[in-house]
């Protein structure tokens, strides 16, 4: 058993390690180095960079402490820190995916965290779900950097101009109506979906398949995906009808990126879509978009056995072994978590700092009664009942193992093969349960 599990996971981290470690070098951080001795190491994909920038500049002139900050390309992000891990690169704290905990946690890269009490007393103040995010193996492994959810949006103005006074509450609503706009010749393509097969794409189908009733795996971790009644199969008929029959998805959204669909969706080109709840701030953002106030959530839409779920994902501070090892420096890196992911002289200062400067929502229930936060969302979303409804109803992938970043490659081309329509539904997931049951066995 330990030599097949450690075939697939070592060889396959030594393959992306290898590679991320020739990317390394053309990175601006790579020839970063310490001014000064035992700076805490951190390390972050390239969002929010301003803001981490003045949030590490109040903490080193608050406590002392020298940070040096990193920071690369969200889409190469995981390749570098596991080059990291394997060189032996100085890191200490880290923004982790909530989907690399368990195979980062087997690799012995990531550390837990909850013997330390400073860190572990906001979970009080956390949504229940964010801190199973962060658990692997009945161990805690991080403070929350954000959290959020798949949104279902649509431009109000064009449902206006189309004669629809609500938005759709069911998937085939959603035909429906999309129909009818198009008829109005108001959009070509008045459904987006974003489906390259990229990091976002687990979050963008798990998203249908939730709200279909279906999941991925049952309660014994037994791939469930390819049960023409377990969900999946329905949402993936739904996509390639949508695309082929009543021709209201556009034919590309297989190479459609996250953000291309965002740009496209601003730009006024569709009625309605699955987005990052974060992304309606730059939406209704004159600034930014074309659409501005214009752009609402409702509820993700449900199957005929479906619930108005969605996907929830966690992203979180982790700590490295080698941190901890060193006394003052495991020390100096709880500080640095806590004043980010905890209270920073009191206040919950950089969570509020991040969702009033760029949308990015908190896990910490208290901040959402922040005068400051309720009339954010009063401005961005039209109030807070939505969101905190859909908030409720987000569900957590049910695929995170030590082998989630093999099988997602071989699940996301099986998705691929059925909007492309190169397969049956049923075909196309069927290849995405028999790559999961086989690795789950070589664990």
């Amino acid at each position: 058993m330990k030599n097949s599990r450690d075939r697939v996971i070592s060889r396959r981290h030594f393959l992306k390690g290898s590679a991320a470690m020739g990317a390394i070098s053309s990175l601006p951080f790579a020839s970063a180095c310490a001014k000064v001795a035992q700076p805490i190491h951190f390390a972050t994909w390239s969002a929010a960079v301003d803001q981490v920038k003045s949030h590490i500049n109040a903490f080193e002139k608050e406590t002392g402490i020298e940070v040096a900050y990193e920071n690369a390309p969200g889409v190469q992000f995981r390749q570098i820190l596991i080059a990291k891990f394997i060189s032996g690169a100085p890191l200490d704290v880290m923004w982790v995916n909530d989907a690399w905990l368990p195979e980062f946690s087997e690799a012995g890269w990531i550390a837990p965290i909850d013997q330390y009490s400073s860190l572990m007393k906001y979970n009080d103040d956390l949504r229940q779900y964010c801190i199973d995010s962060m658990i692997y193996k009945g161990r805690q492994y991080g403070n929350v950097y954000y959290t959020d959810f798949m949104g279902f949006l649509y431009n109000e103005e064009i449902l206006a101009e189309a004669g629809i006074s609500a938005p759709p509450q069911t998937w085939d609503e959603v035909v429906e109506q999309s129909l009818k706009i198009k008829a109005r010749g108001l959009c070509d393509y008045p459904m987006l979906l974003s489906l390259q097969a990229d990091a976002w794409m687990i979050e963008f189908i798990s998203s249908l398949v939730f709200s279909f009733g279906g999941r991925f795996v049952d309660a014994s971790g037994k791939s469930i995906v390819q049960d023409p009644q377990g969900g999946a199969v329905a949402a993936l008929e739904w996509i390639q009808d949508a695309i082929v029959k009543h021709e209201i998805i556009s034919p590309g959204a297989a190479s459609i990126q996250e953000m291309s669909g965002l740009k496209a969706f601003g730009a006024g080109r569709h009625a309605f879509g699955i987005i990052p709840r974060y992304r309606t701030r730059p939406l209704n953002n004159p600034a930014e978009s074309q659409v501005a106030g214009k752009v609402r959530m409702a509820l993700m839409p449900k199957g005929p056995d479906g619930a108005h779920a969605t996907c929830g994902w966690v992203r979180f501070y982790g700590m490295t072994p080698a941190a901890q090892r060193d006394e003052v420096k495991a020390k100096n890196a709880v500080k640095l978590i806590e004043w980010f992911g905890g209270k920073a002289l009191g206040e919950y200062r950089f969570q509020k700092m991040l969702m009033l400067d760029i949308g990015v929502p908190f896990c910490t229930q208290s901040l959402e009664s922040d005068p400051d936060i309720v009339a954010f969302h009063e401005k961005y979303l039209g109030g807070s009942e939505i969101v905190n409804q859909q908030a409720g109803l987000a569900v957590e992938k049910d695929v995170i193992t030590p082998w989630f970043a093999e099988w997602n490659e071989i699940n996301s081309q099986a998705w691929q093969k059925g909007v492309l329509n190169q397969a049956s539904a049923a075909e196309a997931l069927r290849e995405s349960g028999k790559a999961w049951d086989r690795l789950k066995a070589a664990y």
